[in-house]
């Protein structure tokens, strides 16, 4: 008996549902989770493709996250500074001023953590 299209589409992503869960969720290694595979009736070649694409999409998740870290770290971190100097700058001939050192510091934190993630 001939599958569908639709069909055939459904077992593809339930295969990539489960290589996924493997390699994120169950922490499996490129090599466990193409085992896991074959064990599940797949041939090498397949396996090895399916993990190959799953690695890339997983990595180009990562590299945005961590581009995204960055920049909003940098926003953040920048956004305070410019804050302070302002204030600094507005009581320099007395007066009060206002440190933001949640911001500056939060987002210091934030951008080299996304840093350190683009880099692994």
């Amino acid at each position: 008996m001939e599958m569908s299209e639709t069909e055939q589409q459904e077992v593809v992503n339930q295969i990539y549902d489960y290589a996924a869960n493997l390699l994120v969720n169950e922490k499996y290694t490129s090599y466990e989770t193409e085992q896991a595979l074959i064990e599940q009736g797949l041939d090498e070649e397949t396996a090895a493709v399916v993990v190959r694409k799953l690695e890339q999409e997983i990595g180009d998740v990562k590299q945005k996250r961590a581009n995204k870290d960055m920049l909003y770290g940098a926003l953040w971190c920048i956004g305070g500074i410019v804050i302070t100097a302002a204030s600094y700058s507005a009581a320099s001939g007395g007066g009060t001023y206002v440190v933001t050192w949640g911001a500056i510091v939060f987002g210091a934190i934030q951008f080299f953590k996304g840093l350190a993630n683009s880099a692994s």
